[in-house]
């Protein structure tokens, strides 16, 4: 055999991922804000993307995306037909104060709330001040420093207090380590902490649980022996041991179950709700509605996009023209670039609006007992069933339902939500979804007495006459799951009445 080099012509396939591609899967599993943001950047980036500003098309030329969805007698019909939007009233031309009339006189003249005309006098009320944003709770405490404490000292002692809080309200620092760091006796750090405790939220500035408590009980003039007991005593009421706190409270069931009561009537944590953001207001991708009488037969569901998820991008054509005309062979390859990135994007965003009203469609037709009576009527779903419906591989179910949310006339919910496995019937015809499975666990549970407590057992017993074949460690997993307690913690539960 002869070494040497050679020359060798050999074909292959190999799938390549451009960049085009993978910024439509990017987009396709992205949520809407993402989607937003990114789109934003696009703009900003790109010369020949424009937002469209343009009106929207009166209703009877409006194209929306929108869809009909039939019920689910049988999953071999996937027929969607488009529908207009509704039609939204004129304006009534006869009434004149939806016209403006330049000629005419200013606002302030016709004894609005506009001001004089020559600027001399501000005539607004005090509801048209601007309204001072949310103060955070180290501000609050600030101002309450400054009406309780006339002594600097005092002001600085209780400055350093404030600075050392936590999220929660809670201050872990000991008064001996605060009275070193400042040179004090240990006696005024606890005396200005007592004051501080009783300052709005009521309980901050305690190192426990109990001692939070027992501020705001003590505030409330509710602190008595009994409920001193309880509070030192709260591992019982974390164990639902009720036999133990009422040998250890000296009180009866009925008086113990008041105070329980009225230990949960508190605040914890009274300092988590000032600095914490309020969350983000979810915005469905997928708007779903009963069909009118009229269109359609009786039962069916409409669906369409929710236009205000929606980034309306245009591809600046005329300005690509104009540019090219006299640009330099650098100008233009970096147009043509850009061009071709503005056409991909758009098609990217239209191909995933018609993806996700195409798969929301298919899982209307097929949990339509779901939206009709309830998450006991849930059916099995996965993954495969609804891409062999729709024509599309798994992966691209995956990411459409990923980050995205359908409003229903039962609540706002995921669409991966209605993705359950199946468990089978005792007869090995009919499945049950594993989520219908919890929601009757939940609703046993909840109808049980202090005399019948369910036991993991009974409740697989139960299940199984009702047509299920379930485990019993598959009853234990979904209560666990759903923070249920065992049968023992809720016969001790339920042996005081609530």
């Amino acid at each position: 055999m002869a070494l040497g080099p050679r020359l060798d012509l050999r074909h292959s396939q190999s799938l390549v991922m451009t960049p085009q591609l993978r910024q439509a899967i990017k987009l396709l599993q992205s949520s809407n804000l993402e989607v937003s943001a990114f789109v934003e950047e696009e703009l900003e980036r790109n010369p020949l993307l424009e937002r469209d500003e343009r009106p929207e098309l009166p209703p009877e030329r409006a194209e929306p995306q929108a869809a009909l969805v039939a019920p689910a007698d049988s999953f071999e019909s996937t027929a969607s037909t488009t529908l207009p939007a509704e039609a939204e009233a004129p304006l009534d031309i006869r009434d004149w104060s939806n016209v403006y009339d330049s000629d005419g006189p200013a606002l302030g003249e016709a004894g609005g709330r506009g001001g004089r005309l020559d600027f001399e006098a501000d005539e607004r009320g005090i509801e048209d001040l601007a309204i001072a944003g949310p103060r955070s709770l180290r501000e609050e405490l600030a101002e309450q420093v400054r009406l309780s404490f006339a002594d600097p000292g005092d002001r600085l002692i209780a400055a350093q207090l404030i600075a050392l809080l936590d999220p929660s309200g809670r201050l872990a620092a000991e008064d001996a380590a605060i009275a070193q760091a400042l040179g004090c006796e240990v006696a005024r750090i606890a005396a200005i902490r007592a004051r501080l405790q009783r300052f709005e939220p009521v309980g901050l500035f305690c190192r426990s649980l109990a001692e939070c408590l027992a501020v705001q009980l003590a505030e409330r003039n509710r602190l008595d022996p009994a409920m001193q007991a309880l509070l030192d005593n709260l591992e019982l009421l974390a164990r639902r041991d009720m036999r133990g706190l009422l040998r250890v409270c000296g009180v009866d069931a009925e008086d113990l179950a008041e105070m329980v009561a009225e230990l949960k009537r508190l605040d914890p944590k009274p300092g988590a709700d000032y600095d914490a953001a309020p969350a983000p207001a979810l915005l469905p991708d997928v708007l779903m509605r009963r069909a009118p009488g009229a269109g359609g037969e009786a039962g069916d569901w409409i669906l369409e996009l929710n236009p205000d998820t929606l980034p309306r991008v245009l591809v600046n054509r005329g300005f690509h023209a104009r540019a090219q005309v006299s640009a330099t062979r650098e100008e233009k390859a970096f147009l043509s670039e850009k061009f071709q990135a503005a056409n991909w994007l758009v098609k990217s965003l239209e191909q995933r609006a018609s993806t996700i009203l195409k798969v929301a469609a298919e899982i209307v037709r097929r949990q339509d007992g779901f939206f009709r009576h309830g998450v006991a009527h849930l059916r099995p779903l996965i993954l495969r069933d609804v891409a062999e419906a729709v024509e599309m591989h798994e992966s691209t179910v995956s990411r459409v339902t990923a980050n995205k949310y359908i409003a229903t006339p039962r609540g706002l919910f995921e669409l991966k939500y209605f993705f359950t496995t199946a468990i089978g019937g005792t007869t090995g015809g009919e499945t049950f979804s594993a989520e219908a499975i919890r929601h009757r666990i939940r609703s046993m549970v909840s109808a049980e007495t202090a005399a019948d407590i369910l036991s993991d057992d009974a409740i697989v017993a139960a299940l199984r006459r009702e047509g299920v074949d379930i485990a019993r460690r598959t009853v234990a997993k979904y209560r666990e799951a759903l923070r249920i307690p065992s049968s023992v913690q809720r016969k001790r539960e339920k042996a005081v009445p609530a």
